[in-house]
Parts: C-alpha cells; sequence; structure tokens
C-alpha cells in the first residue's frame, strides 16, 4: 500500500506537468503572432525617429493607446508616438480588441513604474495589469 501511495505521488504530479506542456502546434502559434506582432509595431513607427527616453508623459495629449505584445504605443499625433516596454500583462488593447486601459494617477501624467489595469469594456471584467518602462518618443522630423 506505500509502494502505490508513494508512485501515485510521484505521478500525478507529473501528469500534471504534462498538462502545462504547450503543443508544437500552439509554440508555432505562439512565434507567428509575436512575428505579426513586431511587423505590425514597425509598420506603427514607420518614419518616425526615437529621441533620448523619458520617464513621464501626458496622459491628456494622447489620442491613442495600442499595444503590441508587451510594447505599448501611445499616439499624441501621426508626427508624435510614445513607446513604452511594460512588464506584465496588458496585451490586446486596441485595434480590435475589445480592452481597454484604467490608470489611476493624480498628476494627469503616466510614469515609468506606474500600474495600469486592463478591462474589458462590454463585460467590465479585468483582463490585466502592467507596469509601464521608460517612454521613448518616436518623432518625425523635419
Amino acid at each position: 500500500m506505500m509502494r502505490i501511495v508513494t508512485l501515485l505521488s510521484v505521478l500525478i504530479p507529473l501528469a500534471a506537468l504534462g498538462g502545462c506542456t504547450l503543443t508544437p502546434a500552439q509554440k508555432a502559434q505562439i512565434a507567428q503572432r509575436a512575428e505579426t506582432e513586431r511587423a505590425d509595431l514597425d509598420k506603427a513607427l514607420r518614419g518616425l525617429t526615437p529621441e533620448p527616453q523619458t520617464q513621464c508623459i501626458s496622459q491628456y495629449r494622447t489620442q491613442q493607446v495600442r499595444s503590441y505584445g508587451p510594447t505599448l504605443v501611445y499616439t499624441v499625433s501621426p508626427r508624435l508616438k510614445y513607446v513604452s516596454q511594460t512588464q506584465g500583462g496588458c496585451g490586446d488593447v486596441g485595434g480590435s480588441s475589445s480592452n481597454i486601459f484604467v490608470t489611476r494617477t493624480t498628476t494627469g501624467q503616466l510614469c515609468s513604474g506606474d500600474i495600469a489595469q486592463t478591462v474589458d469594456r462590454v463585460s467590465g471584467f479585468f483582463t490585466g495589469s502592467c507596469s509601464f518602462g521608460e517612454f521613448v518618443p518616436y518623432r518625425k522630423q523635419g
């Protein structure tokens, strides 16, 4: 009896681990999505030149925010966008997604290290959260 219990205590966790392993098809799908997000980000920043990073940006000047994987792009105008690499799960914001950002600030600025949450605009449920990295302005020259 002791041997069966010992054997089960080893087999059950191994079986659970096997359920968490990605299949080759899932890995390919993740890689394809990352490649698509990189291409879309490159397209969004085409013609813009990066400038030295800043710690904070004005929340009120932003017209649109969109995520490309862990990268957020805040559009101020076609000539100025801010890019921030996030830590956490704020993907699927903007574009065809129904997720929106919820930020809390008393200064009207978004700063590196601030935490944002994503909310499904239809259901109202929180869907993720992340912290902002530094903001890199991308500006059209001339």
